[in-house]
């Protein structure tokens, strides 16, 4: 490991807004195996962690946390708590709510997998998928998938959103299948977010971006977003009309990018 991760993993112990948990705070084992366990600030965000008292924006996969700060920024009514599992990508978002003291910020690194034994019923107002991994190999790790979704329902608010920027139209058209089998409102859906066609922007939509999002549309690929509400009764049932091979072949190999933010590659 590199002395600049050993460093940024050394300052990220000193950031107050960053929760790193070992996973002996959220796992137990029992008798049928390994389950998870609440995490002491379930339920208790708005009190231990702001600086007041507001509706939660969760953010999943938040990488450097770009998205999260300029949210708080821009509409600071809401607190926001940015999730990933990359200390080293964290430690910016960190560094920058620490030395702007963003009081409505937070971070939490930890797998997507344990998200429910951080919050509690009714706890998170919105979330934010922003570019989520496609996972066109797994569906279960699909961040849409019917086993994220009751993840999620068990800490979202009543007529909570998901929203979902991508340029993935693979994970796009597989999230709106999995929003059709489940007859979830959809309350918002475009191909190409930044030609408007009918979406009524959500604050912050357009003018909020993050570092991928900004590259994407500089090389003039088209960005995705839908909007939905989890309200639903009973299980979560997977699409049986979502043809993964189409949609995959459509797409192409994934693009990656290395440290140098000009240049890319395929995968």
């Amino acid at each position: 490991m590199g002395h600049g991760k050993l460093r940024k993993f050394a300052e990220n112990e000193t950031f107050r807004c960053l929760v790193q948990p070992s996973a002996e705070d959220v796992i137990v084992s029992s008798q049928g195996g390994l389950v998870l366990k609440d995490h002491p600030l379930k339920g208790r965000w708005n009190e231990v962690m702001f600086d007041a008292p507001r509706p939660i924006v969760l953010e999943l996969g938040c990488g450097r946390g770009e998205y999260t700060i300029d949210l708080s920024r821009r509409i600071p009514g809401c607190n926001y708590i940015g999730v990933d599992i990359k200390g080293a990508r964290l430690w910016k978002g960190a560094k920058y709510a620490t030395q702007n003291a963003l009081g409505n910020v937070a971070f939490l690194r930890t797998r997507i997998e344990f998200i429910e034994s951080f919050f509690a019923p009714g706890e998170i107002s919105k979330i934010w998928l922003t570019f989520s991994d496609p996972q066109m190999g797994s569906e279960n790790s699909r961040l849409t998938s019917p086993v994220f979704l009751e993840r999620y329902r068990k800490f979202l608010a009543p007529g909570g959103m998901v929203c979902l920027k991508t340029d993935s139209m693979f994970l796009h058209q597989y999230s709106l299948a999995v929003a059709r089998a489940n007859s979830l409102e959809v309350s918002a859906c475009s191909e190409d977010l930044y030609a408007r066609p009918g979406v009524i922007p959500e604050p912050g939509l357009y003018d909020v971006q993050t570092y991928y999002e900004k590259m994407f549309l500089q090389m003039g690929l088209k960005i995705t977003y839908m909007a939905f509400r989890l309200d639903h009764e009973g299980a979560f049932v997977y699409p049986e009309d979502f043809d993964a091979a189409y949609w995959k072949a459509l797409e192409g190999p994934r693009r990656t990018f290395d440290h140098n933010p000009s240049s890319s590659k395929v995968q």
